[in-house]
């Protein structure tokens, strides 16, 4: 059974909730289904759903999605539950639980799942026994030190670097990408010494405060220094050159690096795909030429590319079919949800921001990188337009 995320569901948990309830449908016994997905009411867990047994007796479950959530984040996380007193079985689904963090759960009684395979699921009433073994090491565990932006942690981060007006610390941008404050730390060394942004050494007393407003840099004032040369520099972010920065982020995470494009063809032409989308509950973001163009006009659009969570469901609920030529939509399932951060609507159409828009046409097909330029460059004149706060 395909399962249909309700479009208010959370940033964090649209996908994941997805992509971990079709793994628990396919460990289910023959007859056994999952349905009635839903965002739940109270704060301690993320969405509702129903294990339906053969004879249609059911169990409600509470889920709850994190990435790749340490030890600590998980006992927070069980004191939250706790003071919320679910009655219903929880299942937390993640991309990796760590051998500590599963054991934790059972311990707790609380169900798991995560993308490799790791699974512990007991319900009562209809009797259900689920327990299988995945990796035991992430998978995706990222190398030390960051060599490059690849990856959607790294995208994450350049989106918050780019994005805001007021340069964040390393804690607080951690929070604002989701990731942990080591792994920040390890980027920030790789954008210094590669010139992209420049911080004021810890024991500095001159420049400006944390926090401080970064402003526009069309270019770097100094060639890359190592952080050999430049010594270790912990303190606040003073100036990011924001341009290369997005250009950098597009060459190391390419558009199709990024998420899963399928073709489709709306015969009516744009016009009739895009008064389809304003009356549409998914989940989406226009990307591309069709949003740079609301920029920095160049030649009409002749193609919608468009971020959206399930393109197979998303398609058929959008009335268009899919085509191996002659395509005029583009739908591209992302890799991570930043791609929704910080989107505009105008006139009943959600766009991308800015920033994503730019890396997304730098690499790709015929004009694609010549208008990003085109969009960087008005990025550059009106930064109090897109530039915002966390």
């Amino acid at each position: 059974m395909l399962l249909h995320v309700v479009s208010n569901m959370t940033n964090k948990g649209n996908n994941l909730i997805r992509d971990g309830l079709r793994e628990l449908q396919r460990r289910l016994p023959p007859g056994w289904s999952v349905g009635g997905l839903k965002p739940a009411a109270g704060p301690a867990v993320d969405a509702m759903a129903k294990v339906i047994a053969p004879d249609k007796s059911s169990s409600r479950l509470a889920i709850e999605a994190r990435l790749r959530p340490d030890p600590r984040a998980v006992a927070a996380w069980l004191d939250t539950l706790r003071s919320a007193d679910a009655r219903e079985p929880v299942l937390l689904i993640s991309r990796y639980l760590s051998a500590s963090v599963r054991e934790r759960l059972r311990r707790e009684q609380v169900g798991f799942l995560d993308l490799t395979g790791n699974v512990h699921l007991v319900l009562s009433k209809p009797g259900l026994f689920i327990e299988t073994e995945g990796a035991s090491e992430d998978p995706d565990r990222e190398a030390r030190p960051a060599r490059s932006l690849s990856g959607p942690k790294a995208g994450r981060l350049v989106r918050a670097l780019v994005d805001l007006k007021l340069a964040p610390g390393v804690r607080e941008l951690a929070g604002i990408a989701n990731v942990d404050p080591g792994y920040v730390s390890r980027i920030m060394a790789l954008l210094e010494s590669e010139a992209l942004i420049e911080r004021r050494s810890s024991g500095s007393v001159s420049g400006s405060a944390s926090g401080a407003r970064v402003g526009s840099v069309s270019g770097s004032r100094s060639g890359p220094r190592s952080a050999s040369s430049s010594g270790s520099r912990s303190g606040p972010i003073t100036r990011i050159d924001w341009q290369a920065l997005v250009r950098r982020w597009a060459r190391d995470a390419p558009l199709d690096a990024r998420g899963s494009v399928r073709t489709y063809l709306e015969p009516r032409g744009i016009p009739a795909f895009l008064s389809r989308l304003t009356k549409s509950k998914e989940r989406y973001a226009v990307t591309g030429s069709l949003a740079a163009a609301r920029f920095a006009p160049v030649a009409p659009a002749r193609l919608a590319t468009v971020w959206l969570n399930d393109a197979e469901q998303g398609a058929t609920r959008l009335g268009i079919r899919p085509v191996d030529a002659g395509a005029n939509v583009f739908l591209i399932e992302p890799a991570d949800e930043s791609v929704f951060d910080r989107a505009v609507v105008n006139e009943g159409i959600v766009y991308s921001a800015p920033s994503q828009i730019a890396a997304d046409l730098l690499t790709s097909p015929g004009r694609g990188p010549a208008e990003a330029e085109d969009l960087i460059a008005w990025m550059s004149t009106h930064e109090e337009v897109w530039r915002g706060s966390a």
